[in-house]
């Protein structure tokens, strides 16, 4: 029988034995011998940890935490107790289908978050970036892309194949319908019920069909200029304020602020929309 530490097999007999090399597994956790365990881990009392699972280095698990599947979990990453990441989807087409959970380096996952593996049909994988935060409670389900410093507050919930783009804040106890994509920077207040893609930069609340203009608080402490900033308020009156329809007001958007990147992508964003955008919450923007 062998472990695999960091890339290089120590032959061992007994968990006994791994204890002499990584002394940081609670003797309590049950560590499948098949699953590979980089240097500086720690992984705390009564956890279990798979047969086909990796992870990364220096990264640390507390305890009653439930890794399993083909799981992959980054770098200097935090799970914290009664976690559960790699289960089976929870799709009744799931026959068993070889499928993974990518977790990426310094993710924080917050108790009793869950993470399902994908499917065969929405891609195989189910992937969470780098330098996340899910607060406690928070689930994401097959086939989910979370990109890079995504903070998802306590009770987030992500059906099957949403998509989140890199930089978003969703507020507490907030759901997202499946196949739904949420925007770079955009913020989500807390109980949003979100069942359209949320444009980039933009700011949602509620139930249906509430933007609340740019997220310009947001934008200015990512270090967004003020130029940026005011260039897609113009867009956002013409596009969703405006008499214009929504084509009509994009090119014209494009014409003016072409040059700048964040129009470009917010424009494409909203062309490539397959389930629609919401409009402005009373034809009003927030201060």
């Amino acid at each position: 029988m062998h472990y695999l530490i960091s890339n290089f097999e120590f032959p061992v007999s007994t968990l006994d034995d791994l204890m002499l090399i990584e002394r940081d597994i609670h003797p309590t956790a049950i560590i499948s011998p098949d699953s590979i365990i980089a240097e500086g881990v720690k992984i705390g009392p009564y956890t279990v940890v798979g047969p086909e699972v990796e992870i990364g280095p220096e990264t640390e698990i507390g305890p009653h935490a439930v890794i399993e599947g083909h799981t992959r979990l980054g770098e200097k990453t935090k799970v914290f107790q009664f976690a559960s990441i790699g289960a089976p989807p929870q799709d009744l087409k799931y026959g068993g289908e070889l499928t993974r959970v990518d977790i990426g380096d310094r993710t924080i996952i917050r108790e009793f978050v869950t993470v399902h593996r994908g499917t065969q049909s929405g891609g195989g994988i189910t992937r969470v970036g780098k330098q996340c935060l899910l607060m406690a409670y928070c689930h994401v389900a097959h086939d989910c892309k979370v990109g890079d410093n995504v903070i998802m507050a306590n009770g987030v919930t992500l059906g099957g194949h949403v998509k989140i783009e890199e930089h978003v804040i969703i507020g507490g106890l907030s759901a997202i319908h499946q196949f739904c994509r949420i925007g770079t920077y955009a913020f989500l207040g807390g109980m949003s019920g979100v069942n359209k893609d949320i444009p980039p930069y933009m700011k949602y609340w509620g139930q249906r069909d509430n933007l609340y203009g740019v997220n310009s608080i947001g934008l200015r402490r990512q270090g967004f200029s003020r130029e940026v900033i005011e260039a897609l308020k113009e867009v956002y009156r013409a596009v969703f304020q405006g008499s214009d329809t929504v084509r009509e007001a994009l090119d014209v958007a494009e014409s003016r602020f072409g040059a700048i990147v964040e129009v470009k992508r917010l424009a494409e964003f909203i062309r490539s929309s397959k389930r629609g955008v919401p409009m402005a919450s009373n034809g009003e923007e927030e201060p």
